[in-house]
């Protein structure tokens, strides 16, 4: 069984057991959080509009860190523009911990 959840402003496939790379939350680690669900799977399809009433999907919170440095530069050619930046996303790590229907 799986679902489809939303969290973020993204859309992930989840099953129990999943860890999934989330957009940062404001809970603690080891606090536990629940996603509205959007599509559920298992012996038959279930879609939401937008979300599917009574169906939640449950994680713990793992951790909070940052992705990889990418750098943004930007230049013009001949005439001696040039701005380098760096930036890392914020992350939380979530462990599913149950699909509930």
């Amino acid at each position: 069984m799986y679902a489809i959840i939303a969290t973020g402003g993204k859309q992930y496939r989840v099953s129990e057991g999943d860890t999934i790379y989330i957009e940062k939350l404001d809970n603690e680690v080891g606090d536990i959080v629940s996603f509205p669900v959007m599509m559920l799977s298992g012996e038959t399809i279930e879609v939401g509009s937008p979300y599917i009433e009574g169906a939640t999907v449950t994680g713990k919170i793992v951790r909070h860190g940052k992705g990889e440095k990418i750098i943004v530069f930007k230049y013009k050619s001949k005439k001696n523009y040039r701005r380098k930046a760096g930036h890392r996303q914020p992350f939380t790590q979530v462990e599913i911990t149950g699909v509930n229907a």
